[in-house]
């Protein structure tokens, strides 16, 4: 029974990480196009709306929004058994609590793809659209900048662990994720760099109580084009997140879970020691 739960969880979050991947394809995608042959960069809901008229579209639109709903399982579940082991002091907790808010957030990903896939609004204004909501309660700017800070935090994290490298010690050592190493590398440092700027657009509005600077990953990616060498910046940032989509597929079917994988799994830090 034990090992049909684990095989269980696998799969689950080989969904989630494959959801995920999947988005990031989209909107990597098309944030190289717009940088090669105009037209705007989207974020992950504008991207995702793409799908709507296409063939298959909404099969895949509710393919992803099931995916996402699986990571929001697998993370929580993660969280709550310690499946790889963060322990059970306050740092241990911390990250544990972490790992289920992210679930949870990618949960909520999940329903407004959902929403998408049954002829819902396509836009990117979410970002703004919660952030005016927040404001409106009693101490909004300083939940607004908490937040900020979270999102700045996380994307220094990110950036961490592909500088670092600490994410070989999650994959298992294989000829394949030893030749994506650059690719995982350059997609961890570029998503973590997009968080930050996501975070910097939310410190802006909580500053100047304003919830129109708040932006997602579309308006981060519409902040390089104007800087210069926009073109060049938006290119790259279109790869870094292509990178980052292998990265979510290369975690989907080789990612280490301690608690299920065995103490015999070789992985790229491992091999590297």
């Amino acid at each position: 029974m034990a090992d049909a739960a684990h095989q269980s969880t696998k799969w689950i979050m080989r969904a989630g990480y494959g959801a995920r991947g999947v988005i990031y394809i989209i909107v990597g995608g098309l944030a190289l196009t717009a940088a090669l042959r105009g037209g705007d960069a989207k974020g992950t809901k504008g991207a995702l709306a793409t799908l709507q008229d296409e063939p298959m579209g909404l099969t895949l639109l509710w393919c992803i929004a099931v995916g996402l709903a699986a990571y929001m399982i697998w993370r929580i579940v993660n969280a709550a058994l310690d499946l790889e082991d963060h322990g059970t002091d306050a740092k241990g907790i911390f990250a544990r609590l972490c790992t289920a808010a992210t679930g949870v957030i990618h949960g909520a990903i999940g329903l407004s793809v959902a929403g998408l896939a049954r002829g819902g609004a396509a836009d990117d204004s979410g970002a703004r659209d919660w952030t005016a909501q927040v404001m409106q309660m009693p101490m909004g700017p300083t939940l607004v900048a908490l937040a900020a800070a979270v999102l700045v935090a996380a994307g220094v994290y990110y950036a961490r662990k592909g500088v670092t490298g600490s994410y070989r010690s999650h994959l298992s050592n294989a000829p394949f994720t030893q030749r994506a190493q650059p690719v995982l590398t350059f997609g961890l440092v570029v998503h973590g760099a997009m968080l930050a700027l996501v975070g910097m657009s939310l410190g802006f509005a909580a500053l100047h109580a304003d919830p129109s600077d708040a932006g997602g990953i579309g308006q981060a990616l519409d902040t390089l084009r104007t800087l210069a060498w926009g073109r060049f910046l938006l290119a790259g940032a279109g790869l870094g997140l292509l990178g980052f989509a292998v990265y979510n597929l290369v975690e989907a079917a080789y990612r280490v879970i301690p608690h299920i994988s065995g103490p015999d799994v070789t992985t790229l830090a491992d091999e590297m020691a």
